[in-house]
């Protein structure tokens, strides 16, 4: 009976220490349940201050259409960008400023909101029709590597009109990117995307970034021994990029519907976890 009792309290360490070793194990690997930046748009007014920033005009000063021939004028509009009944508005008008035919908001993080890794959601619901082309994203704040793609990019979400039921995540490097069309793209079809709010996130971690819709894993890209910033610059921070463009290479590829503006993005939060 002693030796049995024995056994039995051995056992129960056994359990117990193997218990708090996973505890450990697989706790040390998650992020906090308390976002440690986030934005709930529970207000009215424009964007806060403390968190956003804008990118504003034509992207150069030779109307290049932020690098992607795209056709609209960044501004911070109230009509362009605002937050009202719970969400942040984005919405792109058929309506000329500064020698181009559409406006449009780009909403930018940068030096109020820069992390390296973490978990990133975005609550959006997407415009719709064709010419659209609505992105969730995030550069290097500080371009330890140098210019686009040398210090990277990571694209959460991106969607054009044309095809409407189709999300992309894709990841930018120097080694890989849609100029050389190296790029590492996932897809995933989302069928009411334009309709409804869907989650947006990525779970980033030194060695690996896991892209999901509503926690549906969908896409992953990962460091491999050996790649140098060429293929994985994203051990440096970054920042998140909110906008809706027009037309450009990709979304403007099958022609801009003049009859659908203006079109918009709505975003109901933005939470950062560590």
């Amino acid at each position: 009976m002693i030796n049995s009792d024995k056994t039995a309290i051995q056992l129960l360490n056994i359990l117990f220490l193997g218990f708090c070793f996973s505890l450990f194990l697989f706790g040390c690997d998650s992020f906090n349940k308390s976002p440690v930046w986030f934005d709930e748009f529970d207000y009215t007014a424009p964007p806060d201050s403390t968190k956003w920033n804008f990118d504003l005009g034509n992207g150069c000063p030779q109307l290049c259409g932020w690098g992607n021939q795209e056709l609209e004028y960044y501004t911070h509009d109230p009509k362009n960008v605002r937050v009202e009944n719970g969400v942040l508005t984005i919405e792109a008008h058929r309506d000329s400023i500064g020698g181009m035919p559409y406006t449009s908001a780009r909403v930018v993080s940068s030096h109020k909101g820069d992390w390296l890794y973490g978990r990133i959601e975005v609550r959006a619901k997407l415009p719709r029709g064709r010419g659209t082309w609505p992105a969730i994203w995030m550069l290097p704040t500080d371009r330890a590597y140098g210019g686009w793609p040398a210090s990277g990019e990571i694209d959460i979400m991106e969607h054009v009109g044309f095809d409407p039921g189709t999300i992309h995540a894709t990841v930018h490097t120097e080694a890989y990117n849609h100029h050389k069309k190296t790029q590492r793209e996932g897809i995933v079809s989302i069928a009411d995307a334009q309709d409804t709010f869907h989650v947006y996130a990525i779970d980033w971690r030194k060695d690996k970034i896991d892209f999901f819709v509503d926690d549906r894993l969908y896409h992953s890209v990962s460091r491999t021994p050996g790649d140098s910033f060429r293929e994985w610059p994203f051990d440096q921070r970054f920042h998140l990029i909110m906008n809706v463009a027009v037309g450009g290479f990709w979304g403007g590829m099958q022609g801009i519907d003049d009859s659908i503006w203006p079109q918009r993005m709505e975003v109901d939060y933005v939470r950062v976890y560590r």
